[in-house]
Formats: structure tokens, sequence, C-alpha cells
């Protein structure tokens, strides 16, 4: 039987555009966000859905503070891939390199997004250096939904060869 679907969690540090990257997607996403000094936060869940290459993916964001450990648990369970976004205009910090190996630890398909590859302080190779060993690495600006939807779509067609 032909899986006609994928969910997709999408994992990352606060602010590092895992709600954008969704509205990219799908302008129509549902959120579930607060205020906060900054602007807004995830405090459940991001969910998208969109068809790619034959397929509904539904796509889900994961709150991007620790404390929220137990909703990331709940919303990866059955996840067939995941992505992790990191904000390329900083250093990787420990939370994003602690991710990065659980999801690699937890033996799905991982994509890394290499999000604000747009900004002047943008720097892919550092995150390249310090999160080795994915080949599927992306350089994306979540602002821009036509980079978000090319990457995406590169991921998806892995995904889908290799099931």
């Amino acid at each position: 039987m032909e899986v006609s679907r994928l969910k997709i969690v999408i994992f990352g540090a606060f602010h590092a555009g895992k709600s954008t990257f969704i509205q990219a997607v799908d302008p129509t996403s549902r959120h579930i966000d607060t205020e906060c000094g900054d602007g807004t936060t995830t405090v459940a869940l991001d969910y998208g859905k969109v068809v790619m290459d034959g397929l509904t993916v539904h796509l889900f964001g994961t709150p991007g503070q620790e404390r929220f450990e137990f909703a990331r648990r709940i919303i990866m369970e059955g996840m067939d891939a995941a992505l992790l976004l990191v904000d390329c205009s900083c250093a990787v910090d420990d939370f994003t390199k602690r991710l990065y190996c659980d999801l690699v630890d937890s033996h799905v398909p991982l994509g890394l997004m290499l999000n604000k590859c747009d900004v002047a302080e943008s720097c892919p190779a550092m995150v390249r250096r310090e999160l080795p060993g994915t080949g599927n690495m992306y350089e994306i600006s979540a602002r821009d939904p036509s980079s978000v939807r090319e990457a995406l779509g590169s991921f998806v067609a892995i995904v889908k060869e290799n099931r």
C-alpha cells in the first residue's frame, strides 16, 4: 500500500523561524502563540499542510523553548521525518546542538534548514561545521516562500524515495 501522507515535525530554537517557515508553505496555517518581549512565541504548536510530489505533507512546528520538551515529545510521535531550523545569523547554541543529536538518534530522515541566509551576518559554513553528518542541508530564508518551497520539495522527494 502506497502511503499518501507525510508527517514532518519542525524543530529549532526560539526565533529560528519555524512559524515563518510553515506560513511560507501554507498561508492558512494555524499557530498557538503568545506575546513575549521580542514579539510572539509558539507555546503549543504550529500546523500547516501542503501537497507535494503526490503526498499530503502535514507540518508540525514545535515550541523553541527548552521548557516545552514535553510538548515536543508528544508532537514527534509518529513523525515520518524531521526538519531542524537553524538561525545562520548567530552561533549555534547548545539547545540546537542537543536537538540535532536527539534527532540524529531518532533515526528518521533529517533535513537541516539553514535559515536567515539572506542577512549580512549569516554564516552557513559555520553551521555546517558545528552540525556535520547530514547531507540534507538547505540554505533558505523562511521569509521567502519560493526558497522554502524549493527546499521542502527537495527534502520531501528524498524522504519519498527512501520509504
